[in-house]
């Protein structure tokens, strides 16, 4: 009986109990994620307590202070170099302003050199037309000095006057001056005058006006009159043969 009561307590069926307290699954978690980061962290430290002691980590912040001082100095050439730029095109753009300016003011000596020659070749023109004068009559006052006429490109006739006041101090004369020309047309007598009427004419010492009349096709000029008109009256007169 005895026997019995021992064997049935060594085998697997003998009636056993035992009480366990229950901890939630969530608990469990989290005193395993403490303990690991515990362990991390002792792990960490002990590595970064091996680097000082063998002294990996005091070269590569020697090395990284250098890579910042010379990235420092980097940038401040790049600032200079952006200067020097900027400089260089102010200076490039003050050098096309005054290209710009220079062209505009040779364009102008030009125009300028250009309306001179034209004067002086006008004075030229009135020079050689005042050599061609007739000489003096002494009649004072206004008068017709000079009546030039020619015929150009057989189709065009050029003429010229010249009207002076020979009195000192005179008062300027405004007027007009009116040319007829006569010729011959198929044999008859033929006259003409200025196709937009007398010209209007100002003079104080001289006053010169020249023009160009278109002579009509088989038409043969062979005078021109000139008259210098005040109102209705007739100041003075000049005639010429061609």
């Amino acid at each position: 009986m005895r026997l019995r009561l021992l064997l049935r307590r060594l085998t697997i069926s003998a009636p056993r109990m035992s009480v366990r307290s229950a901890m939630p699954w969530p608990v469990r978690w989290a005193v395993a994620a403490i303990v690991l980061g515990f362990c991390a962290a002792i792990g960490l430290w002990a590595f970064e307590f091996g680097k000082d002691i063998a002294g990996l980590d005091h070269g590569t912040k020697q090395e990284l202070m250098a890579l910042r001082a010379e990235m420092s100095g980097l940038r401040t050439e790049l600032a200079k170099a952006k200067d020097e730029r900027d400089k260089a095109q102010s200076i490039a753009n003050t050098a096309g302003t005054l290209v710009t300016a220079g062209k505009a003011s040779e364009d102008k000596l030009v125009e300028q050199v250009k309306q001179l020659q034209a004067q002086n070749q006008g004075l030229r023109n009135d020079l050689g037309f005042f050599e061609k004068l007739i000489p003096s009559s002494g009649v004072e006052g206004l008068a017709i000095r000079g009546l030039q006429a020619e015929v150009q490109n057989d189709k065009d006739l050029k003429w010229q006057v010249l009207v002076i006041q020979a009195s000192r101090n005179a008062a300027e004369f405004h007027g007009r001056l009116d040319l007829t020309f006569s010729g011959l047309l198929h044999g008859k007598p033929w006259t003409a005058t200025l196709p937009h009427g007398p010209q209007t004419l100002s003079v104080k010492q001289y006053g010169r006006l020249e023009g160009v009349f278109e002579v009509p096709a088989q038409v043969q000029v062979k005078g021109v009159v000139a008259k210098v008109l005040d109102g209705d009256s007739v100041r003075a007169t000049q005639a010429l043969k061609l």
